[in-house]
Formats: C-alpha cells, structure tokens, sequence
C-alpha cells in the first residue's frame, strides 16, 4: 500500500482522520466542506479496504452514542515511512563517529541475540536433523519479511529468500550480509555447510543458500 493507493477524495478523510482521531461522517463532511452523501460511499469503499473501521463515539453525556470512524493498522501504510533511511542514517553515524569496530561490535551483539532466539526456537529439533533446522531456520526468516522458503536440490538444500526488507541498510553496511552467513551456519550446526550461491546485492534476483550436508 503507498500514498498513492487513494484517491483524492479518499486522502483528504484518511489525512483528516489521521490528525483528528475518530470522527463522525457529519463531522469529517464538515471540515472538507462537502456533503455527508458524497463521503458515505468513500467511507464505505475504505472501509472494505480495511483501512477504516466504524466505532462507537463516547460523548459522556445519556443518550444513544454516535458511531464514528476510525482509522485502521492497515491505514499507515498511506503515509509516509522514513525506517529505512533512519536505519541507514544511524549506521552511517555510528560509523563515522564511534568506527567501523563498535559498529561491529553492536552488530556482533544483534547477531548474538538472533542466534539465541533461533536456538530457543530449534530446541526440540535434534543437532544432526538438517532438514528440521532450516526450516525452523525458513519459518523465522519469513517472519521477518524475508519470504523465505527451502528448495531441495539433490542431496543439497537451498533456503531462498525472495525478499530482502532490510536491502538499504545492507547495501550501506556489507558486513550486515556477511554476518548473516555466519548466522545461518551457527544456527543449522556442523552437521552441514552453508554458502551463498545467489546475492541480491551483487545483481540477483534473490538471496539463496545453499546448504550441504557432511559425511
């Protein structure tokens, strides 16, 4: 979803309803100055979007409340979103004011973490079971908005990863990818190796890893 997935006449009661909070139809009418009959129908096309959702309005006074609209989680994808260039704004900081080796040191410590999630995660999946763990492995990545799925390939598996959500912040600070690498082998365990055979960053379409069992 992006700004441009409303039209006009919808942006105006998304934005009024974004600075305003739930708002009736009378009231959002009001303040664009147009008629309650021409934002019934925008109201109800957003709402089968699922970007608002109808709510009732406490006023704090008897009477049978009015129902307003509100907007939805879905609804802040219409606006703007810097996360991206916020991340690389930081890694970009730490870089030139703390050095290239506390910021390896910070990413050292996030990698420590994932890995401990992943090992909680493949806790019952015994060391020598490859198969188990990369998909313990797929699942936690599509989690994470990688779109990750395991391609068997001979007697070698291959994690995909169709999506990268993290592509700016990694084109900024390779060592981001490179980690990763040695993430996914902790995590899979010496019973197999693991390498990377496609690179988003270095022209493919896609990450993959290919994971080959030792005899």
């Amino acid at each position: 979803m992006t700004e441009a997935a409303v039209g006009d006449a919808q942006r105006r009661i998304v934005d009024h309803l974004k600075r305003a909070g739930a708002s009736t139809t009378a009231s959002i009418a009001d303040t664009l100055d147009v008629t309650t009959q021409a934002v019934r129908p925008q109201l109800v096309e957003l709402e089968e979007r699922g970007l608002v959702s109808a709510e009732t309005l406490s006023t704090g006074t008897r009477g049978r409340p009015p129902v307003g609209w509100a907007l939805t989680a879905l609804a802040i994808d219409l606006f703007p979103d810097r996360h991206r260039d916020l991340t690389v704004e930081l890694i970009t900081t730490m870089r030139d004011e703390l050095g290239e080796e506390a910021l390896d040191a910070v990413l050292a410590a996030r990698d420590r973490a994932h890995l401990a999630t992943l090992e909680t995660q493949m806790s019952g999946v015994p060391a020598d079971d490859v198969n188990g763990r990369v998909a313990v492995l797929a699942d936690a990545r599509t989690s994470q908005g990688y779109m990750a799925e395991v391609v068997a390939d001979g007697d070698d598996l291959l994690l995909v990863e169709h999506h990268c959500p993290v592509c700016a912040a990694a084109t900024e600070c390779q060592s981001l990818c490179r980690n990763e690498l040695a993430l996914f082998q902790a995590a899979i365990g010496e019973t197999a190796s693991v390498e990377r055979s496609q690179h988003l960053l270095s022209g493919d379409e896609r990450c993959v890893y290919r994971i080959r069992t030792r005899t």
